[in-house]
């Protein structure tokens, strides 16, 4: 009966980690009810799949209200963001993934139109992600700054921003790398409409922003993660919508950041 007991107990042991769930294809194309899909989704079936102490749970949340969610503990940490993303004065630990993606530039491919189409912006309608950060406009994500200066319609949606440039309601959108793939294997009938810059707006390096005494520390959430890495997970995982992973992320990748 003792043992019976301890064996219990220690099934029960598995500790809940909250993940937030943002809508932001390819990294999760649904996030509702705890259902959340696409990269996000594989990788937190990966991180239980590789252990049995802690149970990775999503946690729907939006663009502006996870940082809030973090500081309130509804959720204990954030994957595929930035440091620098608004999330300053927010006490968190960063701890670099060792992914990157990248931002570029799309516009509708046009007889005799190149890459010099992407050197300026003047007399351009741009097509922006709404609450997202671009290198171009030094980061500034407020909306009236971005439609006023840069003449931009901020969506929702990857999708509607690339279908606005399609129909010429825009001239130019910003799309993850990631995204432009996957959204040419679903619109097949758009091969060859879209010109892609060579030129980057930034590169994303991944990181997951962990809050203060979540139930995981960084060490314990880092040795778990770095075992996706060493199996060929993370591979599996990200290579085919382009996003690279990077060698072994030394241990010096663990920061803390925190409100003053």
């Amino acid at each position: 009966m003792g043992l019976a007991l301890l064996l219990a107990g220690s099934v029960m042991a598995a500790q809940d980690v909250r993940v937030a769930a943002v809508y932001f294809p390819p990294y999760v194309f649904k996030a509702e009810q705890s259902q959340a899909t696409g990269l996000l989704d594989e990788l937190v079936a990966a991180l239980n799949q590789a252990q049995t102490d802690y149970r990775f749970v999503m946690v729907p949340t939006s663009v502006k209200r996870r940082f809030r969610d973090l500081e309130q503990q509804r959720i204990d940490l954030a994957i595929f963001e930035n440091p620098g993303w608004g999330w300053q004065e927010t006490p968190h630990v960063a701890l670099d993934m060792g992914l990157e993606d990248s931002e570029v530039f799309v516009a509708r491919a046009e007889p005799g139109r190149d890459q010099g189409y992407f050197d300026s912006f003047n007399d351009k309608r741009l097509a922006l992600y709404h609450g997202y950060h671009y290198a171009f406009a030094d980061f500034n994500a407020e909306p009236e700054y971005l439609a006023k200066t840069f003449n931009a319609t901020l969506t929702h949606s990857h999708e509607s921003n690339l279908l606005m440039v399609l129909r010429e309601r825009a001239e130019i959108a910003l799309v993850t790398r990631s995204y432009i793939g996957d959204f040419l294997e679903r619109n097949r009938e758009y091969a060859g409409q879209l010109l892609i810059s060579e030129r980057t707006d930034q590169r994303y390096r991944h990181h997951v922003l962990l809050r203060p005494q979540a139930p995981i520390t960084p060490e314990q959430f880092m040795a778990i993660y770095e075992t996706l890495r060493d199996n060929g997970q993370l591979e599996k995982i990200f290579s085919r919508y382009q996003v690279a992973v990077m060698p072994r992320v030394a241990d010096s990748s663990i920061a803390a950041g925190a409100a003053d």
